[in-house]
């Protein structure tokens, strides 16, 4: 069993449990919190782990919470989590120094990816490598996918993009299948992440 605290942040009961039970089974050791005030007031010696983070929380959301952290040069690796697909907020949240981006539903695989970079880059932003990769990656994209891509990342559906972009439903499809080739994923998921990591750096 290692040491390694993983502190769960989600307004979601349900959410903290399975986390719990998941992360558990990995070897890690959890503690949970309904929101950022009660993890605020946890044993500030507890300095070996990462935060997972929800960042639509209500109250003190994630984005107020990571501006909070920044300046506190003991805080923890932050790993943000978030169930709507806003790019915006999860490039900002990037910039206050979380090192990683789930978008939920994300693969327990994602997941202890997450940590294990927590662990490999502690207190540290992204490398610019994985900025530089994720930018090039949606650079090759052609147009048309890169707008699918972003309409997807927003939460639109299918039906919705199609009448955005002035296409069928199955030429969404279409851009949708080769967009994901492209970029080497399994999961929107993960598309969504490499189009933060290629905002982000355009940002820097």
């Amino acid at each position: 069993m290692t040491n390694y605290i993983v502190h769960v942040i989600d307004d979601d009961a349900a959410v903290r449990r399975s986390l719990r039970l998941l992360i558990l089974s990995a070897g890690f050791l959890v503690e949970t919190y309904a929101s950022a005030a009660e993890y605020q007031v946890r044993d500030p010696d507890d300095q070996q782990g990462c935060v997972l983070l929800d960042l639509q929380m209500p109250n003190v959301d994630g984005l107020t919470f990571l501006e909070r952290q920044a300046a506190l040069q003991t805080s923890l690796p932050v790993v943000i989590m978030t169930g709507q697909s806003d790019i915006e907020s999860a490039v900002r949240a990037m910039k206050l120094g979380a090192v990683e981006f789930l978008q939920k539903p994300f693969t327990d695989d994602a997941l202890f990816a997450a940590i294990a970079a927590t662990r490999e880059r502690p207190m540290q932003r992204l490398a610019n490598s994985e900025m530089a990769e994720a930018s090039a990656q949606i650079a090759a994209l052609s147009p048309r996918e890169r707008d699918v891509l972003t309409a997807l990342a927003t939460g639109h559906p299918q039906k919705r993009i199609a009448y955005d972009l002035g296409i069928s439903v199955r030429t969404v499809e279409v851009h949708r299948a080769r967009m994901m080739r492209r970029l080497g994923v399994r999961s929107l998921a993960e598309a969504v992440t490499l189009l933060v990591l290629a905002r982000f750096q355009g940002e820097e």
